[in-house]
């Protein structure tokens, strides 16, 4: 990511920060992740555009076992309802706050069982942050990837043990969510769809991210539908025409996946709760979303 890129996300977060205040925050943003990353505000869980009630649903938090250690998450399902397609919600960088619980009643409305794990318990609770680039260095960027699809793996044999039907799952992640979307597709043969919301595509390598979207792109178990937003800054379109390459000469569910680039839409234009959020672009997606999952088993 340009250095200007991070200065224009940066001076959205809160008007009237000094120069120098923002110069400290991308500083310690690029130490956090390098390149190739869209910083946002952080969330305000109660001012959320949308909410989804839970009558009809069975919805809160609940525990997995995560090779013995206690992983939150929450989860929402139709009350009373068994051998439900499964659908996994990924977070964004800011955890499972308000918003992403509201997804999981969204996905539940149309007959899921949605289940959203907290991905970074082990590295701290990133909903006490106030600062953008103390989480990124603190906790973002300490999470590894091989956790993560681990964490995964636990989640979706807790959804077979609790009422879901792992023969019909499906992954869908916002931002930090839409890139770990892109992973555990290629991770895990069962999945059978996924959808990711401007998730990054391309990066560096390190030891915690060995390997990023394009990477694994020719491996694919189930094909995946890429939401972007044209005017996102940290993502440029030639990633998404790189991804589309990669894609091209991948397996069978590499060559089905599709993008929808939302020629106005910023990063993060799903997030109700931010000044990001484009409802028109927003619903398109959820729309698209829902009839991706139903037309390759997810339903």
């Amino acid at each position: 990511m340009r250095d200007d890129d991070l200065k224009a996300d940066f001076d959205s977060l809160r008007p009237g920060r000094s120069t120098a205040q923002g110069a400290t925050r991308r500083t310690a943003l690029q130490a956090a992740l390098g390149v190739g990353y869209a910083a946002a505000a952080m969330p305000i869980a109660a001012q959320t555009a949308v909410h989804t009630p839970e009558d009809g649903l069975t919805a809160g938090a609940v525990s997995i076992d995560a090779a013995g250690f206690k992983l939150p998450a929450y989860r929402a399902a139709p009350a009373g309802k068994n051998h439900l397609p499964v659908i996994l919600v990924i977070q964004e960088i800011f955890g499972v706050h308000e918003h992403i619980a509201d997804v999981c009643r969204r996905f539940a409305k149309a007959g899921y069982l949605a289940i959203a794990p907290e991905l970074y318990a082990r590295q701290g609770d990133p909903k006490g942050y106030t600062d953008v680039g103390k989480l990124m260095a603190e906790i973002v960027s300490k999470v590894p990837d091989s956790q993560v699809m681990a964490d995964l793996d636990a989640t979706v044999a807790w959804a077979q043990a609790n009422g879901g039907n792992n023969k019909k799952l499906g992954i869908t992640g916002f931002c930090w969510g839409g890139r770990i979307t892109w992973l555990y597709d290629a991770h895990n043969p069962q999945v059978k769809a996924g959808v990711a919301w401007y998730g990054r595509l391309v990066g560096q390598a390190s030891a915690n991210n060995p390997t990023h979207p394009v990477d694994v792109a020719k491996t694919l178990h189930g094909p995946v539908l890429g939401l972007y937003g044209g005017q996102d800054t940290g993502i440029p379109l030639t990633s998404v025409n790189q991804m589309k390459d990669a894609l091209a000469d991948g397996s069978a569910a590499a060559k089905k996946s599709e993008f929808v680039v939302y020629p106005d839409a910023p990063h993060a234009f799903h997030a109700d709760y931010r000044p990001s959020y484009r409802a028109e672009a927003a619903q398109d997606g959820w729309k698209r979303a829902l009839a991706w999952f139903k037309s390759h088993g997810v339903a």
